[in-house]
């Protein structure tokens, strides 16, 4: 419990500074998202420059202080604006709109990637020399490759060419989102492609981890001490080394599912995927400081959360961590 109560304030400390740091440094920024809206609509009249400003949540009058307190209040309440580039869409409804695709995708995509190459990572490693470790790398080979430049590849090969896959977007023109199956069965095939790409290009990691652990872990004294007393393979590998080396492995894990949330950015761009990645690129180039803010946001948090939980997963699953924080 006094780690946990420890993190926990750590991790407050650290939001704070997000929110702190995501409040200054937009208003360090050149630009004026009230006059992007007039420019976009020249007919407003002058008298509209105020209200815009009032509905925006700038050019608030008062000190600076007063105008961080009101900003906190907005957040806590899940104020986040009003978006520019979308306007007059709030930012918190773009961004529910569009953290679903993100998770659906990126997240599924992610948590295969991470079983498939843990999988194949202690099958190497406890097989070190055979022929797993032989096709890692042809597998690094493809994880060396940015990603989006393969993307684009698969895009052209199987998307333009071949016909296999659709070119890019969330699901089929026409179609109505919703929980019918017309627009589930689009939404899957338009996913298959990315998440393919995420996952090919970032199993390898996943397994090479492993992999070292593994090595590193068959080697201890109480995995040979199972092996001497007759045990099954299958017993030694899994409860004995897969087990204490999954442990580094959760901790990668942990910041991957943080990351989650701000997407393979470029691979929605080359996907036109509907996700928070291409929300966030279309805000920084329509200067949509509103929107950058509310994103910024939810990645930080999203990646906050994701540490905490696996600081609790590794202190419940390690009793080594238990006994060093007991003695602190």
């Amino acid at each position: 419990m006094p780690f946990i109560l420890r993190r926990l304030g750590f991790y407050a400390i650290a939001a704070w500074v997000a929110l702190t740091a995501n409040f200054f440094l937009p208003r360090a920024m050149p630009g004026n998202a009230v006059e992007a809206i007039m420019s976009k609509f020249p007919n407003l009249q002058p008298p509209a420059y105020h209200a815009l400003e009032a509905m925006l949540g700038v050019g608030h009058p008062g000190s600076l202080w007063s105008q961080y307190l009101a900003y906190l209040d907005d957040v806590v309440h899940l104020n986040f604006g009003i978006s520019v580039s979308s306007y007059p869409a709030q930012v918190s409804t773009l961004l529910g709109e569009t953290i679903p695709w993100t998770l659906t995708l990126v997240g599924t995509a992610t948590v295969m990637a991470f079983l498939i190459g843990t999988g194949l990572g202690i099958l190497a490693g406890w097989r070190h020399g055979g022929w797993l470790d032989r096709l890692l790398p042809g597998l690094m080979f493809l994880q060396a490759i940015p990603y989006f430049f393969l993307a684009l590849i698969l895009l052209t090969l199987l998307a333009l060419r071949l016909h296999v896959f659709p070119i890019g977007s969330g699901y089929a023109g026409g179609l109505i989102p919703g929980w019918h199956w017309d627009f589930i069965g689009s939404a899957i095939y338009h996913s298959l492609l990315p998440a393919f790409t995420i996952v090919i290009t970032s199993v390898a990691g996943w397994m090479l981890q492993m992999r070292n652990v593994m090595i590193t872990t068959i080697g201890e004294d109480y995995v040979l001490a199972a092996q001497a007393k007759g045990l099954p393979t299958r017993r030694v590998v899994l409860t004995y080394a897969a087990r204490n080396a999954l442990l580094p492995q959760l901790q990668g894990f942990g910041l991957a599912l943080g990351f989650v949330v701000s997407g393979a950015i470029v691979m929605e761009i080359v996907f036109s995927y509907p996700g928070i990645g291409l929300l966030l690129f279309n805000a920084v180039t329509s200067d949509d400081y509103p929107l950058m803010q509310g994103v910024f946001l939810v990645i930080t948090f999203a990646v906050l959360l994701a540490n905490m939980i696996v600081d609790v997963v590794i202190v419940a699953a390690d009793p080594r961590v238990r006994a060093r924080e007991a003695t602190r």
